[in-house]
């Protein structure tokens, strides 16, 4: 059995005092010597319990405005000292420097600060220098210090108090230390990234505390994480908890249906929208997006760009899906929907999203700029003797958003704001064309007078004379082949309508 190491003393400085009253009571309770400082030794004398300010230790004051208060030798050397080391005792008592069992820190908050919105000077205050000091200090003398680095762990902290009737094993020490080198670490880089915001040093640095481990990763075989404070991006109204897909589709949704102003309605499977619609109101939108593909829409992710009713609620209630995402819903629709336990009903929050994409490559990270280029009819560029109408414009800047967000190579084939059918992650461009006209067909749409959107240029002009076969008449594609001309003359000889955008959306 582990043997417990009595604390017999402690240091106690904090910014958050909540819920310290109990852990301090109980630590005078158990005869332990208490230093501290500041705010923190006024809120400790006003308790009534006894406590060493740490000047009277140092024989300095609190120096700088605050910035200087427990960076001593006599502070320092009582948490760092070894106590199975002899030379180490020694030079405590020289120097009359009493050992600390215990430090209680926690840290400026600097994010929060930056978050609100402060001041360059607000923000550079919120540095700690001290605290993080002590914590990896204690931390790095688990064997003999217990840390305790956030408020957090005070109500476990009390229970082990509790249970070991004052004292600390080693493992729990340990345990104790990794947490807090898990804080330190967050922090510091929290203050690098605000830093080099504008991406100077080329470093990657990201942390994320909050996690959530999931059931399984995108496989039962695999275990799964997801990395992130979910609670700040939606409101969970019904249902079980997100799964790695339901994730991976959730991101793909949220950021498609941020591309719409107008009422849309969309519907994912795989990351990729097997229905979508704008129309004039909700319930037109939805109808519209289900008919694009009534097969792939079971079990998909549904989203939408405003508050649900109850007639469109009670025509969704009707398909089996897995999420439905909306800013806010009407409690009528709310009691028709949760009638499905495991339906997963989400509020979504006014949140903005970072600029930045990540993902695990061979032994590193790679990082780029998310695609947040979206092109509107002032970007398109008419490169045919044929102009595009003005509803087929309407049509194209639609296709064209859908088009970005759908796995490349693909083909998006669009009319009157809605999905008729598209190809997506095929290995050529004329494979994923061909696809998109066979779905369309096989789900009764007259792709004439419809518009095709690419993610990608042309090489060749094998699409635009399948696409015209098909009724299509209208094109959109960022150009750039060194053949565009190819495909431009065939528009021209067959009265097809065409625009470049100068930009290409892959999307791997």
């Amino acid at each position: 059995m582990t043997s417990t190491k009595k604390i017999k003393s402690a240091l106690i400085s904090v910014f958050y005092k909540d819920n310290l009253d109990a852990v301090v009571k109980k630590l005078n309770a158990l005869g332990v010597k208490i230093y501290s400082t500041g705010g923190t030794q006024e809120f400790i004398e006003k308790l009534g319990i006894p406590v060493i300010p740490v000047e009277e230790l140092t024989s300095y004051p609190s120096i700088l405005g605050g910035r200087v208060k427990t960076l001593h030798p006599k502070i320092f050397g009582g948490i760092l000292s070894r106590r199975e080391l002899q030379a180490d005792i020694e030079q405590l008592e020289q120097y009359e420097i009493p050992e600390i069992d215990l430090v209680i820190v926690d840290l400026y908050p600097f994010e929060e600060t930056v978050t609100k919105g402060g001041t360059e000077q607000e923000i550079i205050e919120k540095i700690d220098i001290g605290g993080i000091s002590l914590i990896r200090a204690a931390a790095k003398n688990f064997k003999d210090v217990t840390i305790i680095s956030s408020r957090e762990q005070y109500s476990s902290f009390l229970q082990l108090l509790e249970n070991e009737n004052g004292g600390t094993t080693v493992s729990q020490r340990k345990l104790l230390a990794a947490q807090a080198f898990d804080i330190t670490s967050h922090y510091d880089s929290a203050i690098f990234n605000y830093f080099n915001s504008a991406d100077e040093i080329a470093s990657f640095k990201q942390s994320i505390r909050q996690t959530n481990v999931l059931r399984y990763g995108e496989n039962p075989h695999q275990k799964g994480v997801f990395h992130g404070n979910l609670e700040a991006l939606f409101t969970k109204l019904n249902g079980k908890e997100l799964s790695y897909n339901n994730l991976l589709d959730v991101d793909a949704a949220v950021s498609l249906i941020a591309e719409f102003t107008e009422t849309t309605f969309a519907i994912l499977k795989h990351n990729n929208a097997c229905g979508i619609a704008s129309k004039p109101n909700l319930l037109e939108a939805w109808s519209a997006a289900l008919a694009c593909d009534p097969t792939s829409a079971f079990g998909g992710i549904l989203i939408t760009n405003v508050k649900i009713d109850a007639a469109t609620a009670t025509e969704i209630n009707k398909l089996f899906f897995e999420v439905l995402i909306a800013p806010a819903y009407d409690d009528d629709a709310l009691s028709v929907l949760k009638t499905k336990q495991n339906r997963i009903i989400l509020v979504q929050k006014p949140v903005t999203l970072s600029g930045k994409s990540f993902r695990s490559l061979l032994n590193g990270i790679i990082e780029q700029d998310k695609d947040l280029k979206t092109e509107t009819v002032a970007d398109m560029k008419t490169v045919t003797n044929t102009s595009p109408s003005t509803a087929e414009l309407s049509d194209l800047e639609f296709a064209n958003k859908l088009v970005k967000h759908t796995k490349s190579n693909t083909i998006v084939l669009a009319k009157n704001k809605v999905l008729l059918a598209s190809g997506t992650g095929q290995t050529s461009r004329v494979d994923a064309l061909k696809q998109a006209i066979a779905k369309a067909a096989h789900f009764g749409f007259d792709l004439k007078g419809s518009v095709m959107a690419s993610d990608a240029f042309f090489p060749f002009a094998d699409c635009v004379e399948i696409a015209h076969r098909a009724g299509i008449t209208a094109v959109i594609q960022p150009g750039g082949s060194i053949k565009d001309k190819d495909s431009i003359d065939y528009c021209n000889k067959n009265n097809l309508s065409m625009v470049f955008t100068g930009t290409r959306h892959f999307k791997h």
